[in-house]
């Protein structure tokens, strides 16, 4: 452990109070991994909690959670809680604080999940959860109708452990989860969204198939249930950046499909942005050629070309090329056009269409021949233009 979550262990327990080490971070610790979180649970109320350390935030404090700031980090320390009744599949009622561990650990989700530790006494495991990072199963904690009852997001949460640490589903919780699945529509698609791509960003993306497969699919969104899924694979060699793994998924479900999926997952802008390039390029063939290579690297964002030439299996002719054009510096957009709308209005061009028409058209010319892209040698070409388009007028 940390020392600062020792330290926050050991000043509770002075004080007479229950602390551990839960969930995650001792999962995580158990499977050799570096945990990212350190969250602490105890018997201690939030206002003794509060009391002991000179700085908290008030986190959650009506469900029982405190941040404790050490060393300039926030660790997260909750009492002992039994959540009340699920009113909406998703937010307990109320919670009631209790002295007992088992009491707090029995509302978890899955039992991998459900492990307390303190130095004093070792692991804490009543659900199994040991055995289970053995077995390499996800399974839920006790009746696993009843957690996914509570929280229809755990259904996702299920898929993405089982992504995340490439475990299976063991066959009652997999079965709750499929006949639990409706209730996903109670669930906001922002926290889909979110719980979909850590999926996509895990070492197992192509484990998102379980979704269509277990029958979920159609309760995420009309567009989702739609996407084109059994042939979706990631190459090794690509990032698990955002955009990188959605793109990946939608690129063969083409542009419109593609962003009506994240636009109702409510993704951000610029990711919808980026997968729309993917998708709309997908498969599409790019010839071995300078002034190709060129025309297709100016639509889109640097790095998006580089994903795309990997999703498209472009050649090493193609790779070449690409770091040829970057190592002169060729112009690929209006940014880098040695002329520029000021250059035009000197000319005698009104801002507006006829502008953006001009400049596109220069663009193009030094697209085609990257030494053109020179201020007097297009302002020439320009002008040579307008005088001929004037005199056939």
């Amino acid at each position: 452990m940390p020392p600062q979550v020792e330290r926050i262990l050991e000043k509770l327990n002075e004080k007479g109070f229950e602390a551990y080490a839960v969930g995650g971070c001792v999962r995580d610790s158990l499977l050799g991994r570096q945990p990212k979180d350190w969250d602490i649970t105890t018997s201690a109320r939030p206002e003794q909690v509060k009391s002991l350390f000179r700085r908290t935030i008030d986190t959650g404090i009506l469900h029982g959670t405190v941040t404790v700031m050490l060393d300039g980090a926030g660790y997260e320390v909750t009492t002992y809680r039994v959540d009340g009744e699920y009113a909406d599949g998703r937010h307990p009622k109320q919670v009631v604080f209790t002295p007992d561990l088992l009491e707090d650990l029995k509302r978890r989700d899955f039992t991998i999940n459900a492990m307390a530790y303190s130095h004093k006494t070792g692991i804490v495991d009543a659900f199994g959860g040991t055995k289970d990072l053995d077995g390499r199963l996800i399974r839920c904690v006790g009746n696993p109708v009843e957690r996914f009852e509570e929280d229809a997001l755990r259904i996702l949460r299920a898929i993405r452990f089982s992504a995340q640490l490439d475990f299976s589903i063991e066959k009652e919780t997999c079965s709750a989860v499929m006949r639990i699945a409706p209730n996903l529509s109670k669930v906001s698609k922002e926290r889909i969204q979110a719980e979909l791509t850590s999926l996509l960003q895990s070492g197992h993306p192509e484990k998102i198939k379980k979704v269509y497969e277990m029958g979920i699919s159609q309760y995420i969104s009309p567009a989702f249930s739609q996407v084109p899924w059994q042939s979706f694979q990631v190459p090794d060699s690509l990032s698990s950046e955002k955009y990188v793994r959605w793109g990946a998924f939608l690129r063969m479900a083409g542009p419109d499909m593609a962003v009506q999926v994240l636009k109702e997952l409510k993704m951000d802008l610029d990711t919808i942005s980026r997968v729309r390039v993917l998708a709309a390029w997908a498969d599409r063939e790019v010839k071995a050629e300078a002034e190709e290579v060129r025309r297709a690297m100016s639509r889109m964002l640097p790095e998006v070309w580089d994903v795309l030439a990997e999703l498209n299996g472009y050649g090493e002719r193609v790779r070449c090329l690409t770091e040829e054009i970057r190592d002169r510096g060729d112009c690929l957009d209006l940014k880098h056009l040695a002329v520029n709308g000021q250059d035009l209005i000197a000319v005698g061009i009104r801002p507006g269409k006829e502008m953006g028409r001009a400049l596109e058209e220069l663009l193009d010319r030094v697209l085609e021949n990257p030494e053109r892209n020179q201020k007097e040698v297009l302002l020439e070409y320009f002008l040579k233009q307008n005088l001929a388009g004037n005199q056939e007028a």
